[in-house]
């Protein structure tokens, strides 16, 4: 039997700042640049539509 099931679903890579990297493969680091890239992207969407809703606010109140 063996105790390593390959049949299971990958772990979604995490990254921690600051961790240390020089133990991982070039593979895991482009993995975690992509990881990284795209919460950058979705914190970038978020900023986005809280400044769009903000705008909205303010223009309603100062009509």
């Amino acid at each position: 039997m063996s105790f390593i099931d390959d049949d299971r679903p990958q772990k979604k890579t995490a990254h921690e700042i600051g961790t240390d990297l020089s133990m991982l493969s070039v593979d895991e680091l482009k993995a975690r640049v992509e990881l990284l890239k795209s919460e950058i992207a979705r914190l970038e969407a978020d900023v986005a539509r809280k400044a769009s809703g903000r705008q909205a606010a303010e223009s309603f109140f100062r009509s």
